[in-house]
């Protein structure tokens, strides 16, 4: 995977004016963001944390306060670029009375696709988004999934390298939520680069590979989930079956280890640094071994640390 910044956020700030006469609301607070070629990102927050501001800003809908955005080497307020730039909203809406084929046809004109190439690239993209059986269908007679693969095959429709979706899960249910995730999986495969808006961490976690946390107007934390988890202190659980009280009192006294009770069987919780020690201790008393998991530490619980801490440096 290239390692190239093709979006850049470089020390935005946003203000907004709430009223006449009133102080200005400061929204974004000098972020800055890089988004490289090829990769799924994801930008996460709370409500009212700056995403959708820092989205308007990088798609040209309203202008930074101060900093700059780039898309593929160009500043977000040009407009020649844009051919290049897929975009699905969060509430997009949708001319029930057209059916699949007519609304992909009317924004592949929009778009300015060729005259000559229109049908064909509907036709794919109606294949590839699994629409080909609704093609003709009046888009009051889809379902909520449904309308979201088609939006994407909008957000395509000519073909762009940087596709941003805002809220893409938004209201469907686990089966369409699983359609929706093998679509943005194929378009990293097809060399796409996905700017993803949203706050379904299990989404996330499972398709990203870049996260960047923003809390009141701040980035709080971009990366890989990996590179997070190296500044926590990893731990394991093990099981293990004919433990001895003498030796699991020595289990918590010597490796601080968390013991819980369940029959015959005990499952203790203990840094990994501290497992090869617990294992000898356990084994040498004639314990016996069950299993041995590896804690990854989740994004949500990545997520509220994160936001705690931001809420606290932001009051």
């Amino acid at each position: 995977m290239a390692s190239e910044d093709i979006v850049t956020v470089e020390k935005v700030i946003k203000d907004f004016r709430p009223g006449f006469g009133l102080r200005k609301k400061r929204v974004l607070h000098g972020i800055s963001l890089g988004v490289r070629e090829g990769e799924i990102f994801g930008f996460v927050g709370p409500n009212g944390a700056g995403k959708t501001t820092t989205l308007k800003i990088l798609l040209g809908l309203i202008s930074a306060s101060a900093g700059r955005a780039t898309i593929l080497g160009h500043d977000v307020q040009e407009s020649g670029f844009r051919r290049q730039i897929g975009f699905l909203p969060e509430n997009p809406y949708f001319h029930e009375f057209l059916t699949g084929r007519e609304f992909l046809r009317f924004y592949a004109r929009l778009a300015s696709v060729p005259r000559g190439r229109r049908e064909e690239r509907i036709q794919e993209l109606l294949g590839w988004v699994g629409l080909s059986h609704a093609g003709n269908a009046r888009l009051r007679t889809y379902s909520k999934g449904m309308l979201q693969r088609l939006g994407i095959a909008q957000a395509l429709v000519h073909d762009p390298k940087v596709v941003f979706l805002d809220e893409p899960m938004s209201g469907l249910d686990p089966i369409g939520r699983k359609d929706i995730r093998d679509l943005i999986l194929r378009l990293r495969e097809d060399g796409k680069t996905v700017f993803m808006n949203t706050h379904i961490l299990h989404d996330v976690e499972m398709l990203c590979d870049r996260v960047a946390i923003i809390v009141a107007g701040k980035i709080q934390w971009e990366g890989r989930m990996e590179e997070f988890s190296h500044d926590r202190e990893l731990r394991s659980d093990v099981v293990l079956a004919r433990l001895s009280p003498e030796t699991a009192t020595l289990l918590e006294d010597r490796f601080g280890a968390l013991l819980r009770g369940h029959g015959e069987r005990v499952e203790l919780t203990v840094a990994q640094k501290h497992v090869e020690g617990v294992l000898g201790a356990a084994l040498g008393s004639g314990a016996e071994v069950v299993s041995v998991t590896p804690r990854r530490a989740s994004l949500e619980a990545i997520f509220l640390s994160t936001v705690g801490r931001g809420s606290k440096e932001g009051a």
